[in-house]
């Protein structure tokens, strides 16, 4: 078994591509990966919590699970959005499309400490059904959440959310996201490409 494991190993080495900076590609800061796998559209997360009310801009987050319907968020504990998700435990991830782009930019500049975000912003909030949090209704989705599990909050400001409701646009099917990649610089999906004929049932 041995010599098999050498002999992979062997193989292994001599199937290498040659360094980086052979093949054309340059060393990039690993602070900066983000702009490269940057996980989704940026999303406007609303908050309410004891009469006070706030709106943030938001694109570190993962799908974790179908069902139940599970997101992970990470939010800085700097964010006045912070404690009022943590101690309401809910919030409202909205989807904005790129025609609140420049709105989308200016909720992430200023804090909701000192304005009230809606007002400043001229969104419309509107009830949500299973939690306190209000949509932004002129977001293209509306997914109403309530904590699942807190444990990596202290650590890593992780919040693990289950999505109760969700409400979307009936139009259009593909909407225009954004997609922050630093540098004050946005991605816009684009082209729809299906590939539906290639999965394996249960895959898709």
């Amino acid at each position: 078994m041995a010599k098999g494991v050498m002999t992979k190993s062997v193989l292994a080495k001599s199937v290498l591509a040659k360094p980086a900076a052979v093949i054309g590609k340059i060393d990039f800061p690993v602070a900066d990966v983000r702009r490269y796998i940057e996980p989704g559209p940026i999303v406007l997360v609303s908050s309410q919590h004891r009469g006070e009310r706030n709106i943030m801009t938001m694109g570190w987050h993962t799908v974790m699970d179908f069902t139940p319907s599970l997101v992970g968020c990470v939010i800085a504990g700097g964010n006045h959005s912070f404690e009022l998700i943590r101690r309401s435990k809910e919030c409202v991830i909205n989807v904005p499309t790129t025609a609140l782009t420049d709105t989308v930019v200016g909720i992430g500049n200023c804090t909701g400490a000192e304005v009230d975000k809606f007002e400043k912003f001229g969104l419309t909030a509107a009830a949500a059904e299973k939690v306190k949090a209000p949509l932004i209704a002129q977001c293209h989705a509306n997914f109403e959440c309530r904590l699942a599990d807190g444990r990596l909050i202290d650590r890593y400001n992780f919040f693990i959310f289950e999505v109760v409701k969700a409400h979307v646009a009936r139009r259009p099917k593909y909407p225009r996201t954004l997609h922050y990649t630093g540098d004050g610089i946005f991605m816009v999906s684009g082209k729809i490409i299906s590939r539906r004929n290639l999965f394996r049932p249960g895959m898709l």
